[in-house]
């Protein structure tokens, strides 16, 4: 029997974001007789997806550093640790990790591969420069949609390295329709049997602008006064958000379920799931809702635009009229009929292009690519 592949994956933080949700989910599914995965994650606070990875094999280690260039001064420890358990392939998440694995891959030798999850005009002018510059240094790079990949094309021309779209994806066996717990979420925050709910997971960073998302909840009410709203998550907006959210006086109306590592019940308690968001690079959140059956209802950031077809998998409007997010919540919400098309055809379309299991095989194709590049030139 051939020893097992170590793969190590590295990333700044394992708490409730896109890119860290995706690890627990693609470790459920990877052929855990062919390889061995580890984890690196830096911020110690943020750790809600250590159970999950745990719990299905992966080995978890934090080193310990709170900003940026802390974290890469741990590149020595990394390198030592890569070497100490016969890492074969070092696979980094988003800009600074990556950065810091590029680092440990010359120090090693170690071929490393890196997902880019967003566009890079939306990193800052610092952390797109580092990123970009030190990007040749990869064995190979995954976008995480056609829009991030055109993103990198742009901004990086003269990459070396090959570069692939493997779009994410959801598992849709765990995140299908008729999942319990509606009746749970609905007696913690009070909302009737019959209310319809308006929900959004998100971490509470400005892209989200959940500001704006608060304010059309508001504007929605006017049109449908049943509705309640919930939005699942936290992240360093939370007290500003909180701030509005008192000022338009929606106490009673938008409820914050906090961080959940669990969101099932909420995508079954909720009858319409929107967002608001300015940029995107693929949201783990939207594809889960959709699996779930929830319809939506959504600007097109980013690669939203290429998950939800407008009128046939959900509604969209433009991130430049976020206005238009009222009519279109409001106008599914009273058509029960449309409001049940779009979320059986929101499911379908994740379920033929956005699966876990495709994702998956994306990924352990390039790990067996790389590794026998790997084998051939030592």
């Amino acid at each position: 029997m051939e020893p097992k592949i170590k793969i190590l994956h590295i990333i700044k933080s394992l708490g409730r974001g896109g890119a860290e949700m995706l690890l627990p989910e693609t470790l459920r599914l990877h052929d855990h007789a062919r390889y061995e995965f580890h984890y690196i994650y830096f911020l110690p606070w943020k750790d809600q997806m250590v159970g999950a990875i745990r719990e299905h094999g992966g080995i978890v280690t934090c080193f310990d550093a709170g900003n940026n260039i802390k974290l890469l001064l741990r590149a020595k420890a990394v390198a030592n640790y890569v070497r100490k358990h016969d890492i074969q392939l070092i696979h980094a998440h988003l800009p600074w990790a990556g950065v810091l694995a590029r680092i440990v891959g010359k120090m090693t030798g170690v071929p490393v591969i890196y997902t880019e999850h967003n566009k890079q005009e939306r990193y800052h002018f610092a952390t797109r420069l580092l990123n970009l510059a030190t990007m040749n240094w990869l064995t190979a790079v995954v976008a995480v949609s056609e829009d991030v990949e055109q993103s990198i094309r742009k901004y990086k021309p003269t990459l070396k390295a090959p570069l692939q779209t493997i779009l994410n994806g959801v598992n849709t066996e765990r995140f299908a329709p008729g999942y319990g717990g509606s009746d749970a979420v609905r007696k913690a925050f009070g909302i009737p049997a019959d209310a319809p709910v308006i929900g959004t997971v998100a971490v509470f960073r400005f892209q989200k602008r959940l500001d704006l998302w608060m304010e059309t909840a508001k504007e929605i009410l006017k049109q449908v006064p049943a509705a309640h709203f919930i939005i699942v998550g936290d992240g360093p907006l939370r007290e500003p958000l909180y701030t509005r959210h008192a000022e338009l006086g929606l106490k009673e109306r938008v409820h914050f379920a906090g961080l959940q590592t669990e969101v099932r019940p909420y995508f079954a308690t909720f009858s319409l799931y929107m967002m608001s968001s300015i940029f995107e690079g693929l949201p783990i959140a939207l594809l889960e809702a959709m699996s779930s059956g929830c319809p939506v209802v959504t600007t097109d950031a980013g690669g939203i635009k290429e998950v939800v077809r407008p009128d046939i998998d959900g509604l969209l409007c433009s991130v430049d009229e976020p206005e238009k997010l009222v009519a279109l919540a409001a106008g599914v919400l009273q058509d029960e009929p449309r409001r049940k098309a779009l979320g059986a055809q929101a499911r379908v379309r994740v379920q033929e292009r956005f699966s876990m299991e495709t994702m998956v095989q994306g990924l352990e194709q390039i790990y067996e690519q790389r590794r026998q590049k790997s084998s051939r030139m030592k």
